[in-house]
């Protein structure tokens, strides 16, 4: 999700890389679960996002559309996002004690809160959000120790491809007209989304060699 923000109102005015220390760690959350409430469909889920979750919970993508993922639009693609229980507000997988119940597997920007991401160019770097998290006591960590990715170098490069493809997929929405736009959406989204990774749990890397394949087979059959 790309958004037009002003850094010196949000951030503490610092960029840092996956060795820098950060105070972002708040000591195992200590029963607070006010980040997994109230989020709406602005958890956006990337390829590698669910399928951790299809592996990790032994569910297609199909499965996962029963209440706990839903599509939306964003930047004019259909991207799936957490889908928020109507009543509660909190994500469908906290437990009664608000503990999140795939915290092994869950998603990207929930391992990164209260950090974000600052695309530039080809690259991107860390920030510290400083009014989402409620936790006041927050000690610092290594932000690649606080984000618990193995072979993140890989992961990083991955977040950076896809970030980009979805720029190019914006811009070329601009020329099409609203048949062609869904075409593009529905093909991304079966591409990218709805067919199975044969990858395991246990091996990201083989994930990252699968994404690639597909988008090499999209680069040549749209020049995205």
């Amino acid at each position: 999700m790309i958004r037009n923000i002003d850094m010196k109102e949000i951030s503490d005015g610092n960029l840092y890389t996956a060795n820098d220390m950060v105070k972002a760690d708040c000591q195992d959350c200590k029963g607070c679960s006010a980040c997994c409430r109230g989020m709406g469909d602005s958890i956006v889920l990337d390829p590698y996002d669910v399928w951790q979750m299809s592996a990790g919970l032994g569910e297609t993508f199909e499965e996962l559309m029963k209440g706990k993922i839903a599509l939306g639009v964003v930047d004019g693609m259909i991207l799936p996002h957490l889908d928020m229980d109507d009543g509660t507000l909190g994500c469908p997988f906290l437990n009664e004690a608000g503990r999140c119940k795939i915290h092994a597997f869950r998603p990207g920007i929930c391992r990164l809160f209260p950090l974000g991401r600052f695309y530039e160019e080809d690259e991107f770097k860390y920030f510290l959000q400083i009014h989402e998290c409620q936790k006041k006591d927050r000690t610092k960590i290594k932000v690649k120790k606080w984000l618990g990715i193995a072979n993140l170098k890989a992961y990083e490069n991955y977040i950076t491809s896809w970030h980009a493809f979805l720029k190019n997929c914006e811009t070329a929405l601009a020329d099409l007209s609203a048949e062609e736009a869904k075409i593009l959406q529905v093909f991304i989204l079966r591409t990218f989304y709805q067919t199975p990774y044969q990858a395991e749990l246990a091996a990201g890397d083989a994930f990252y060699s699968e994404y690639e394949k597909r988008r090499e087979l999209v680069r040549m059959k749209l020049d995205l």
